[in-house]
């Protein structure tokens, strides 16, 4: 079980990261380029769309090297949610089964 926490922690450390790292690309998207910003609304923080937006890597079709420079570290900080959850969960399970 100690595992499944510090996975667990792992996923906490990635939505600390996104957390900083997000808010900042929303900016830049707002300020640089609104085109791409307005698909996503004014609530694009939780938004389904705008996520499934920085997790595919769809930000590096635009060439801004700014853009990229502050989505390729949310992006990484969304996989390192995911990945912890779900380490977090099958390390939960296993550790459970076994006492």
């Amino acid at each position: 079980l100690f595992l499944a926490l510090f996975a667990f922690a792992i996923a906490i450390a990635g939505a600390t990261a996104l957390v900083i790292f997000w808010p900042l690309t929303l900016v830049h998207l707002r300020d640089r380029h609104p085109q791409i910003a307005e698909r996503f609304g004014p609530g694009a923080f939780l938004n389904p769309r705008a996520l499934w937006w920085v997790l595919g890597g769809d930000y590096r079709g635009t060439p801004d090297r700014s853009l990229s420079g502050l989505a390729t570290p949310t992006r990484i900080s969304l996989l390192v949610i995911l990945f912890g959850l779900a380490m977090g969960g099958v390390l939960w399970v296993i550790g459970k089964a076994m006492a």
